[in-house]
C-alpha cells in the first residue's frame, strides 16, 4: 500500500505527523528552497525525538553540483541517524560529475534518495544509471513551487512509466511536488511506495506554515481508503 510522506521542519512537527499516521518523516527547511536542510544539530533532536518509531529521511540541501560538497553533506546528514538521505539532481551535470562521489558516500553506508525534478524536464531514463550507483530510490518533486504541481508537468503515464521502471529495478519510489489531497485517487493505481506532501498538510495551505494534525489525519485516511479499494478490486 501506498505510504505517506509528511515533511516537517521541527521535533513539534514531526510528533504532529507521527501521531497523524505519516509513514516517513521528511526532515527538511521550504523556507530554503525545493529541498532545503535543517541545521544538523536539529536533525539529530527529531531522530531521537521520534526514537525509530518511522523512517526517518533528511535532505542535503539545494546544492551545487560539487562533487566534493555533496559528498561532505551526505556523509553529515547520515550521521545524524537519518535513515534515507535525500539529493537533488537539478540537471545533467549532477549525473556527470557527482554521480560517482555519491556512490562512494553509498558505498561507505549511506542509503541514497535521488530527487529528480519534473519541472526542469528531467530524463526519467537515468533511473538505470542511479539503480547501478547502488542508490535506495529515486523520486519525482518540482523544483519551483510557484510553477505547479507534479501532475500540471507530467502525465500519469509519464509518472506510471517512471515509478515501474524503478520498481523493476528494485528501488524506492515517491512522488511529491505540491500534491493535492483531491490527487490522492489518481495517483493511487501508479502504485508508488510514498506520495510526498508539505503543503497541503499545513495551516492555510501554506507551504512555510505550521502542520496541521487534522489536515495530515485526512490525507492519511484518503490513502487508506484508496488503498483499501485497490486491494478489493485486485
Amino acid at each position: 500500500m501506498t505510504g505517506l510522506l509528511a515533511s516537517v521542519t521541527s521535533v513539534e512537527e514531526a510528533r504532529v505527523v507521527l501521531d497523524a499516521g505519516a509513514d516517513i518523516i521528511d526532515l527538511k527547511d521550504p523556507a530554503r528552497g525545493a529541498l532545503g536542510a535543517l541545521p544538523l544539530k536539529r536533525i539529530e533532536a527529531i531522530v531521537t525525538a521520534v526514537g525509530g518509531r518511522r523512517t526517518l529521511s533528511a535532505t542535503v540541501g539545494d546544492l551545487p553540483a560539487d562533487p566534493a560538497l555533496l559528498s561532505r553533506s551526505v556523509r553529515a546528514t547520515a550521521a545524524t541517524g537519518v535513515d534515507l538521505v535525500k539529493v537533488g539532481l537539478f540537471g545533467e551535470a549532477y549525473l556527470t560529475d557527482c554521480l560517482d562521489a555519491l556512490a562512494q558516500s553509498i558505498a561507505d553506508e549511506a542509503r541514497l534518495i535521488a530527487v529528480m525534478f519534473a519541472d526542469l524536464k528531467p530524463d526519467l531514463g537515468i533511473v538505470a544509471r542511479l539503480a547501478d550507483a547502488g542508490f535506495t530510490g529515486v523520486m519525482l518533486d518540482t523544483a519551483d513551487k510557484t510553477s505547479g504541481g507534479l501532475c500540471s508537468h507530467l502525465t500519469l503515464l509519464h509518472l506510471s512509466k517512471f515509478v515501474q521502471s524503478a520498481k523493476q529495478l528494485g528501488l524506492l519510489t515517491g512522488l511529491a511536488g505540491s500534491l493535492r489531497r483531491e490527487e490522492v485517487t489518481a495517483l493511487l493505481p501508479l502504485r508508488a511506495d510514498y506520495l510526498g506532501f508539505r503543503t497541503a498538510l499545513c495551516s492555510g495551505q501554506l507551504r512555510t506554515a505550521q502542520i496541521d494534525a487534522a489536515a495530515v489525519a485526512s490525507i492519511k485516511a484518503c490513502l487508506s481508503r484508496a488503498g483499501q479499494r485497490e486491494q478489493a478490486l485486485a
